[in-house]
């Protein structure tokens, strides 16, 4: 899935299938995070803020995500840089966790 700073988000793969998102990856100990997990990229830089609507719109879709899975918590949401640190950097420091967590 990808959201587009002017927030229109284009999905490629339903959330029940795998997508090759994460590539190698770890997640609380359990690797290959494409098996389990749904990938979400937000169109931008590290260091560019982010747009309000693509925070409105990621929003959505967490909303949209824990009606389809129940079991989603919202400390399971992480960044690509948390599941391949040294390989993946983003969503990076331009990224404002805490105003996406108030939403």
């Amino acid at each position: 899935m990808l959201i587009e700073r002017s927030g229109r988000m284009v999905q490629f793969v339903s959330f029940d299938k795998r997508a090759w998102h994460a590539g190698i990856s770890a997640y609380q100990g359990r690797e290959a995070c494409n098996d389990f997990s749904v990938g979400i990229e937000l169109e931008g830089c590290d260091d560019v803020p982010y747009t309000l609507m693509q925070y409105q719109m990621l929003s959505e879709v967490h909303k949209a995500l824990q009606v389809y899975y129940p079991n989603l918590s919202a400390q399971a949401i992480t960044g690509h840089s948390d599941i391949a640190p040294g390989r993946k950097t983003d969503p990076g420091p331009a990224f404002n966790w805490q105003y996406f967590k108030g939403l």
